[in-house]
């Protein structure tokens, strides 16, 4: 009996030290600058190109814009304020985008764009595509609403016109999957 209780101690004693090393290692990672973030001191609130591209290499490197796998699909754009939709989203936080608009802050992205899908692509996860007529640089998106089938991405737009003319229907899109839902 006395063994068991020393060795139970033991143990007791090597979990402690386990999380507490846990712990050391997590500080010093977030201490080392993971996932950088460009800061604005100029007070003119205009960052630098050069700045934006050095933010965005060290997430590069990070790993942070690297796709966990690619699919292809249909990209099409939806508003708050279809005839069908409420304006608040499927996913948490369900926020108002009449009220909040077409983008979310992310921790990790920054400023996004709004996206629904389908159930194939969990609530948070976030995606990258391409589409020349809409943007000159590829569209970092998230996931937080629905309504859509298959591998259909919808683009959350101003107004149901401007999703008419300037999104419309783009077949055989690439998309790349950078973060699948909210937790990597």
């Amino acid at each position: 009996m006395k063994k068991y209780r020393i060795s139970r101690i033991l143990m007791f004693f090597e979990l402690i030290i386990v999380f507490g090393l846990v712990f050391i290692l997590r500080d010093t990672q977030e201490k080392s600058g993971s996932l950088s973030v460009a800061f604005n001191s100029d007070l003119n609130k205009g960052l630098e190109k050069e700045v934006i591209q050095a933010s965005q290499t060290e997430l590069y490197r990070e790993g942070v814009y690297n796709p966990l796998y690619t699919f292809m699909g249909e990209l099409t754009g939806y508003a708050g304020d279809c005839a069908l939709c409420t304006g608040y989203l499927a996913c948490p936080p369900r926020t108002n985008v009449i009220k909040e608009g077409i983008y979310y802050n992310d921790k990790t992205y920054g400023k996004i764009r709004i996206v629904a899908s389908s159930r194939n692509y969990p609530c948070g996860t976030i995606l990258k595509f391409d589409v020349g007529k809409l943007s000159d640089e590829p569209i970092i998106a998230i996931v937080l609403d629905r309504g859509v089938g298959g591998n259909v991405i919808d683009l959350l737009t101003e107004s149901e016109e401007y999703a008419i003319k300037h999104v419309g229907r783009v077949r055989k899109l690439e998309f790349e999957v950078l973060r699948e839902g909210w937790s990597r």
